[in-house]
């Protein structure tokens, strides 16, 4: 009678989906399970399966190939990680809910785990950047680019992506969601190039335009941005800088570590790198010698690396974090005659990258004031988290109808330098910066880079208070190309126009600047200039 019962009893609770008092605890995947109790043993989980509830593996447990049914919790798949160990991995349908941090729970072939507007993450569709990585003068492809995604404020935010035969790529971009999974339209993208025997982009006289989330089309279950913004142009370099090696490695400062400025400092000079949202990087065109490795963020410190370069490429030189403190440097900056300039914004360069000649170089993420958005820095300024290094500190950096005072006559316009020692403090520059109104461009390069195909007519605004004008053209590698220096004022105010007489070389990038000046029985000096950014213009 006994028997009988306990029989009858297991029957009753099986039927109920309970194992409790019939037979003891589940032990294994597959056993019957209290979905109540979750009275598995670890690692398993109690879940419905079919028409009962049974102990299954989690995403990331152990789990046997030979296994009639696997027990993967989720309809998981018993998948080899690539050494042999076999483990549940959960694959998620479009629309499904998703953790870009769990390894094991992945979505479906060709979809991606996106943020959602509303919040949280679901499996959608990619959104990938398309173009093609060609040579300015040939316009043929260039195999084994580098191509990398970075936001409004210079992080990282995509793999590298290397071009094939061809010239083409394909990166993959971040966009928030709305709920059919669509990208939302205002998320704004630059993007950074190298490769072997060319100058990087953006650098010199270029830089980098912004590729807007909005330009994305629905395509064969993907979101494709491809526009002219797509397409990178890269400058070869002269024939003495063909065939260098490269270094590699990766910066290993967890969160941090996409989007550091890495450089390969010798002698005063660098050579830059951006590393990608895990931190690898790649810096091309190395010559033969002895080099410090630095990386370069706000709210990052780096221990900086050796490297030795003979004749080949050198791969693990790798970024660790450092304990030191970060520190900060303020100042104070003043506007005089600023036009219709308004206020502009401050940014550290590392020193090793400066140019004299172009007035500019690389600017580590988050070493800026403001942060993002519109320049707004009117007198005061500070900018936080500075990491150890030398730096060159620069205002009217971008165009904003306001540059750098060009009268080196007078105190407050000549350019800063600064070091940073380690750990950090707060510094206060002791001078202040005077920045003055712009002289408008009117053509070539107004906004952005602008192709000719014969020599332009340089046009700019006349500043009434000038007696004469010089001109000068730089190309891509800095050398002036041309220059003029008796440009005669213009009554009446207006427009001033000079017409270029330099050489203009198919793919080959220039940038004209003029400079007006007062005579002065004590010596001449400079009023105004055009702003650093315009005035570019490259041979079709």
């Amino acid at each position: 009678m006994r028997l009988s019962h306990q029989i009858s009893c297991c029957v009753i609770f099986a039927a109920l989906g309970l194992s409790a008092g019939c037979g003891g605890s589940p032990e294994k995947p597959g056993d019957e399970c209290n979905i109540d109790e979750q009275n598995c043993p670890d690692a398993l989980v109690c879940a419905a399966y079919e028409d009962k509830n049974v102990c299954q593996i989690v995403a990331g447990g152990e789990c046997d190939p030979e296994a009639e049914i696997a027990y993967c919790e989720g309809a998981g798949v018993c998948e080899d990680k690539g050494d042999g160990t076999f483990i549940c991995i959960k694959h998620i349908a479009e629309g499904g809910a998703c953790d870009p941090k769990n390894e094991y729970e992945i979505c479906d072939d060709g979809l991606t785990c996106a943020e959602m507007a509303a919040g949280g993450n679901k499996c959608f569709p990619p959104v990938l950047l398309k173009g093609n990585v060609f040579d300015s003068e040939t316009t043929g492809g260039i195999e084994g680019a580098h191509v990398l995604a970075l936001n409004e404020v210079a992080t990282a935010v995509s793999d590298i992506a290397v071009s094939d035969v061809m010239g083409n790529y394909s990166l993959e971009i971040p966009v928030p969601r709305d709920e059919t999974g669509a990208p939302i339209q205002d998320r704004f993208f630059t993007l950074r190039s190298g490769a072997q025997g060319y100058q990087t982009f953006p650098g010199g006289l270029r830089t980098a335009l912004p590729i807007s989330s909005g330009g994305a089309t629905a395509v064969n279950k993907t979101y494709v941005i491809e526009t002219a913004l797509t397409d990178i142009a890269l400058i070869a370099l002269p024939e003495n800088e063909q065939g260098l090696p490269s270094i590699s490695g990766t910066v290993k400062a967890g969160d941090a570590a996409g989007g550091v400025l890495v450089i390969a400092e010798a002698g005063g000079k660098g050579i830059s790198a951006i590393s990608d949202k895990g931190g690898k990087y790649t810096i091309f065109n190395v010559p033969d010698g002895s080099y410090t490795v630095s990386g370069y963020a706000a709210g990052v410190q780096l221990t900086p690396n050796t490297a030795s370069v003979s004749g080949a490429d050198l791969l693990g030189v790798d970024l660790a974090l450092a304990t030191e403190a970060l520190g900060s440097i303020a100042g104070k900056l003043e506007i005089v005659n600023p036009g219709d300039g308004k206020a502009t914004s401050v940014v550290l360069v590392v020193e090793s990258t400066f140019n004299e000649t172009f007035v500019r170089g690389e600017v580590p993420r988050g070493l800026r004031t403001p942060l993002s958005g519109e320049p707004n820095v009117t007198g005061d300024f500070v900018i936080e988290n500075v990491p150890a290094g030398k730096y060159v500190v620069l205002a009217a950096f971008e165009n904003d109808n306001l540059v750098r005072d060009p009268d080196t006559n007078i105190a407050g316009t000549q350019i800063v330098h600064v070091e940073m020692a380690s750990p950090g403090s707060d510094m206060t520059l002791a001078d202040s910066f005077k920045i003055t109104g712009a002289l408008e461009v009117f053509g070539p390069g107004v906004e952005q880079p602008e192709g000719v195909t014969q020599k332009p007519t340089l046009s700019w605004a006349d500043d009434s208070s000038e007696d004469y004008y010089k001109v000068v053209v730089y190309d891509a590698y800095g050398n002036v190309a041309w220059e003029k220096n008796d440009v005669g004022s213009v009554s009446g105010g207006g427009m001033v126009s000079v017409p270029y007489e330099g050489p203009l070389e198919k793919g080959m990038y220039y940038q004209f600047r003029a400079t007006s000046w007062r005579s002065k029985p004590s010596g001449d000096s400079a009023i105004s200039a055009t702003e650093d950014l315009r005035g570019v213009f490259f041979g079709q």
